[in-house]
């Protein structure tokens, strides 16, 4: 989000290119709308991206369990979080920026249960 605030002060070919590339490929809809917003200001010709449906990460829920799988037994809630950001951090930036706030409890939830899968 910091990266399209900052490119859209600045109204040039590459920085539009890239504003472009993100509101039609970005997982985050919220980083796709505020590149449609800083597009619209800069007079660019674009149409509000639609909401894409179903999971934001394919296959999350077996990333997930690989990870934990890879720790050892009765390892904390704690150890599965930094070892999901170290080794998918792609995933759990995505996660976290679509859960916003409700992300730990979110991640804490999914933990749990995948135990009694």
């Amino acid at each position: 989000m910091n990266a399209v605030e900052e490119l859209g002060q600045w109204r040039h070919e590459k920085t539009i290119d890239v504003l472009m590339h993100r509101m039609y490929n970005d997982a985050l809809y919220k980083i796709q709308e505020a590149a449609f917003q800083k597009l619209k200001e800069f007079g660019e010709d674009v149409e509000r991206p639609p909401r894409k449906k179903g999971d934001l990460i394919k296959g999350v829920t077996k990333i997930l369990v690989r990870i934990k799988k890879s720790l050892p037994e009765g390892h904390s809630f704690e150890e599965f979080k930094e070892k999901l950001k170290k080794m998918r951090l792609d995933v759990y930036d995505t996660l976290e920026g679509e859960k916003g706030d409700d992300f730990d409890k979110w991640l804490e939830n999914e933990w749990a249960s995948l135990s009694r899968r």
